[in-house]
């Protein structure tokens, strides 16, 4: 017996997250189905903007975008779209770019954090080496670039001011906390920097390139980099799952790296002989790993900080993150938009479970 394709509603509900319950009925199914129609717009388009005349650079600009994802920030810039007039071209473009500038930001995170694997298949470097994989990521920022340019400064201004704080979040976390800062203050930055930034870009640019009414923009603007934030803290204990065919990397890929997260700074302030010993043994296994020796050295005292209370105090702070996100929403009107934003950041912890 053939199944019958699922509903406009079910699949956006599927990609995000959220419960079939925020499209019921007619308005929210076709607002669903409004989202859907532009993705599937912005699929088309991002995969003409990925072909490139040199076969290698064609072939590896296009690695990451074909081993998939769930395209969460062109969804929320369609979203916040529909509190304007939704899919016109604009909107559809700055879609576009906000994801190939997010795909390119990937292929350099991998070369800096030494990933070896990404969304389930051989990080780039590993394929091509990291100098490709850097050029890659660059012809990516171009190509978003080229898009923006077409809508005059404000496209521009937007766009050039995202990747200042992608690249400042990525420069902050390598040299990391200098004496004086508060470490976990330090930490909240990068990831605003380097997650929320562009998340707040893609929800603010849905409403600015939508001609959506202008007191919505600071509104979607907080809730994108506050959303964005939890995302990267429920990443953070993401990270050390035990299912790495879930998670598409390693478990610890980012610990066993050097680079730290929430878990691991929280651990590090612990005055608890436990708690001293156990990150005594992570840094010292961090830095076997960086001579040479095999990760999975760290295996064991990476589970103990998986069960650690730090972990669940993580998880705390993330939850924190997406109520502020939620409140931010309180100026936008009553409606599916708003309970889709809502649901999304209400359900970010389920990452994690």
């Amino acid at each position: 017996m053939t199944s019958s394709p699922a509903s406009p509603g079910t699949r956006l509900a599927s990609r995000l997250g959220f419960s079939d319950r925020v499209f019921l009925g007619p308005a929210a199914r076709h607002i669903a189905s409004r989202i859907e129609e532009g993705l599937e717009l912005v699929e088309a388009g991002l995969a003409d903007e990925l072909k490139v005349a040199d076969p290698v650079a064609d072939a590896a600009a296009r690695y990451l975008y074909e081993a998939g994802g769930k395209r969460i920030r062109p969804v929320l810039t369609l979203l916040a779209a529909q509190l304007g007039e939704g899919n016109i071209p604009a909107v559809i473009d700055v879609a576009k770019a906000l994801e190939l500038t997010h795909l390119g930001s990937l292929y350099h995170d991998d070369v800096m954090d030494g990933a070896d694997t990404r969304r389930g298949v051989p990080a780039a470097h590993g394929v091509w080496g990291n100098n490709v994989a850097i050029l890659t990521g660059d012809i990516l920022f171009s190509r978003a670039s080229q898009i923006m340019s077409r809508y005059g400064e404000r496209a521009m201004r937007l766009q050039a001011d995202t990747f200042e704080r992608l690249v400042l979040g990525q420069m902050h976390e390598t040299v990391g906390a200098q004496q004086g800062d508060d470490p976990i203050g330090f930490y909240l930055q990068v990831l605003a920097d380097k997650t929320g930034s562009l998340i707040a870009a893609a929800t603010q640019g849905g409403v600015i390139f939508s001609d959506a009414p202008a007191e919505f923009e600071e509104p979607m603007r907080v809730y994108g980099e506050k959303v964005g934030v939890a995302f990267q803290l429920l990443d953070d204990v993401i990270d050390l799952s035990a299912d790495a065919e879930e998670t598409g990397k390693v478990p610890g890929t980012d610990l066993r790296a050097g680079v730290p997260t929430m878990p691991s700074l929280l651990l590090s302030t612990g005055t608890a002989p436990a708690d001293v010993d156990l990150a005594r043994r992570i840094e010292a296994g961090v830095a076997r790993i960086a001579d040479g020796e095999d990760p999975a050295i760290l295996d064991g005292p990476l589970a103990e900080l998986r069960d650690h209370a730090a972990t669940a105090r993580t998880l705390e702070l993330a939850r924190t993150w997406t109520t502020d996100a939620i409140a931010a929403l309180e100026p936008l009107p009553k409606g599916t938009v708003r309970d889709a934003l809502t649901r999304f950041a209400d359900t970010l912890a389920d990452r994690s479970s």
